[in-house]
């Protein structure tokens, strides 16, 4: 007798008006039932609690399920998840070079370093791109911004940005860009300009100002000269998974979730550096002949352990992302870089950066309101009806600025720097920092070339040659299209990589069961399936990252309930329970809506809350059960879910005050 896995959501109301039991499928179609909608709005007043303070906790300490009246059932029939914590063990690895940051430049020395025959492993303390590869606008630059002050750099960028758009096309749309010249800017600047550009080799053309407003109708009316030069987009996430999944070919090893704790030297060389597993608490010796420091605005930290100093400073940059692409190619501003001046598309998307404010802390990536503030009023110079589109999130990321002496923010240099620590009485151990992305491939191959003469290996570079991913026969991909519920199968096929085979083979076994999950970013059941069983999987954000799912219009609304109730039917482990995989995830979007709750975006956060805050009482505000409080002291009265997210319970009398964190024994 076969038996079929009940979904995991199951609620039901105390009130007549609503009920929910054994829900087959997306159960957020639920919100979309008029008498639904009825409800809530019968209880409108509810809502309002929602927004009362700015928060970055998501759910409030009071649900609106507790307004509704919806009371869930407790998982496991109320009893307490008791996990065996394994002692840690210490387990060790052998290698040629240790490469200690996961962002571009170091997935790009892996994909070097291995493509020489040198062997290396790559240790990433976050997920794929956790670091500033991620956080950052997507500009690949033509040199333009950088052709008058820094011209060493815009020839670096002209010509990596050239290599780039052959090697790692799917990671690439090429828009062009424009350079505008607005009332306020300095005309004198122009002439200046140009002739920069030409000595660097950026192919500079004038174009009319009503060809230019033709080509892209929302800019401003007040332009006076525009230029169009070769910058284009580049997905950040996408370029370093294509690099990872390239140097995994010749032999590469990525270790992500893995933080460097110690580096130890004998006689003056290096010998090994001890890593921790953030997930499982294990710890791994990686005995290694050299270590490279690519850790980005961590990178002093990380030569600290060594006990050496680089003179690198974190520069927090804050960017806006608008949920409509308002522009089809990158507009700049026709000035000295500043704040505000670049807007860059992607996809159905429109961002706005940055800004520049040193900072001592490598994870400062909290935006504030003022800074988005004073970007909106840069940003509507260029496009005057910016504050009518909906403001999707925003986010900020650290540059690793070489500082050496007293340069800061936009005066420090964009050049980079390859530091062989043997001049510091230290050898086998090499830093590289600074930079942009856009030359993280120059910058992996100079590391490289490093590294390879101090091992004696003469090997050379062949990474600005070879893509980094094959292309797939178009006949297969004809074929494939009959198992994708989606218009273009290229945008699939251009994310997933290496990977496009094993989600192709799942999918062709789902035939006719390979729903679309996320309608924002075309995402299948059968690439989230594939991307979940990874080892390197651990969270709904893991797959974010790999998929986009989630980094659409709805932020995750409603997508990651649908992700989340699939994974579950179709038992595919997970290391959290599905409510804590579903809150983790809601929270980590909601970090970069907290500071842009007004107008449209409020009443989308309103509908977010509402569905699982209210409907699905997420964060467990309301229960009364004898056997649901932890401490098992009291009977039959309330328990509530702690505010700080814990995953713990607060029960009114025995629990403490509720708000006070707490623990359990």
């Amino acid at each position: 007798m076969s038996t079929k896995r009940r979904p995991f959501v199951t609620y039901e109301s105390r009130s007549t008006l609503f009920v929910l039991r054994d829900l087959e499928g997306p159960c957020v179609m639920v919100i979309l039932q008029p008498e639904m909608k009825w409800h809530i709005c019968e209880r409108e007043s509810a809502l309002s609690l929602v927004f009362s303070k700015q928060s970055d906790n998501f759910f409030s300490d009071r649900s609106i399920g507790q307004a509704l009246g919806f009371r869930p059932k407790p998982p496991n029939g109320g009893k307490t998840d008791k996990r065996v914590q394994n002692k840690p063990m210490i387990n060790t690895l052998e290698t040629t070079v240790l490469i200690i940051g996961g962002g571009a430049t170091g997935m790009g020395t892996l994909r070097d370093l291995s493509m020489r025959g040198i062997p290396a492993v790559l240790v990433e303390q976050g997920g794929i791109a956790h670091g500033t590869s991620s956080r950052f606008h997507g500009l690949l630059h033509s040199g333009g911004r950088y052709a008058v002050n820094d011209s060493a750099s815009a020839r670096e960028c002209i010509e990596e940005n050239t290599i780039v758009r052959r090697i790692g096309r799917q990671c690439v749309e090429e828009t062009e860009g424009y350079f505008t010249l607005l009332p306020e800017d300095d005309p004198d600047y122009v002439p200046l300009w140009l002739t920069s550009c030409r000595n660097a080799g950026i192919d500079a053309q004038e174009v009319s100002v009503l060809d230019a407003r033709k080509r892209e109708p929302e800019l401003s009316s007040e332009i006076q000269r525009v230029f169009r030069v070769p910058d284009s987009c580049i997905d950040g996430f996408r370029l370093v998974l294509h690099n990872a999944m390239s140097a995994k070919k010749y032999g590469g090893k990525v270790l992500l979730y893995h933080a460097v704790t110690s580096i130890q030297e004998t006689n003056g060389e290096i010998e090994s550096a001890m890593a921790y597993n953030t997930q499982t608490g294990e710890e791994l010796k990686i005995y290694c002949d050299a270590i490279v420091n690519a850790a980005g605005s961590w990178s002093g930290q990380v030569a600290a352990m060594a006990g050496l100093d680089v003179p690198v400073s974190p520069d927090k940059g804050t960017l806006i992302v608008f949920n409509h692409r308002f522009s089809s190619r990158v507009i700049n501003r026709l000035h000295p870089g500043s704040d505000g001046d670049i807007f860059v598309p992607h996809g159905s998307i429109t961002i706005l950066g940055t800004t520049s404010v040193a900072t001592d802390r490598p994870d400062d990536t909290r935006p504030t309101q003022d800074e988005i503030r004073a970007l909106l009023t840069i940003g509507e110079r260029s496009f005057p009806n910016i504050r009518d589109y909906r403001i999707l999130r925003a986010f900020a990321g650290t540059r690793p600025l070489y500082t050496q002496g007293s340069a800061l923010g936009r005066s420090a240099s964009r050049n980079f720097q390859v530091l062989d620590h043997s001049q510091d009485g230290l050898r086998g151990f090499f830093s590289i920092f600074g930079g942009k992305l856009t030359t993280y491939r120059l910058m992996a191959e100079r590391v490289s070339d490093a590294v390879a003469d101090y091992l004696g290996v003469r090997a050379e570079c062949r990474t600005h040659r070879e893509p980094m991913i094959s292309e797939r026969p178009k006949d297969t991909l004809e074929k494939a299209k009959q198992y994708f519920p989606i218009p273009d199968i290229s945008l699939m096929v251009n994310r997933a990589g290496e990977d496009i085979d094993g989600i192709l083979a799942l999918a062709k076994e789902r035939a006719g069961s390979n729903p679309l999950l996320c309608e924002c970013e075309m995402v299948s059941l059968a690439e989230v399936e594939y991307v979940a069983k990874d080892p390197d999987t651990h969270s709904l954000s893991d797959i974010r990252l790999r998929t986009r799912i989630g980094m659409g219009t709805c932020q995750g609304t409603f997508c990651a309930l649908r992700a989340q109730n699939a994974l579950y039917e179709n038992d595919i482990h997970q290391e959290k329970d599905p409510w804590c995989a579903i809150r983790s995830f809601l929270e980590e979007r909601f970090r970069g809506l907290s500071q842009t709750i007004w107008g449209i975006q409020a009443q989308e956060m309103q509908l977010n809350h509402a569905i699982y805050a209210g409907v699905l009482n997420l964060n467990g505000t309301v229960y009364a059960s004898s056997k649901w409080c932890p401490c098992y002291r009291l009977r039959n009265s309330w328990s509530y879910g702690c505010p700080l997210m814990c995953g713990k319970r607060l029960h009114r009398d025995c629990c403490g005050q509720r708000g006070r964190h707490h623990s359990h024994k």
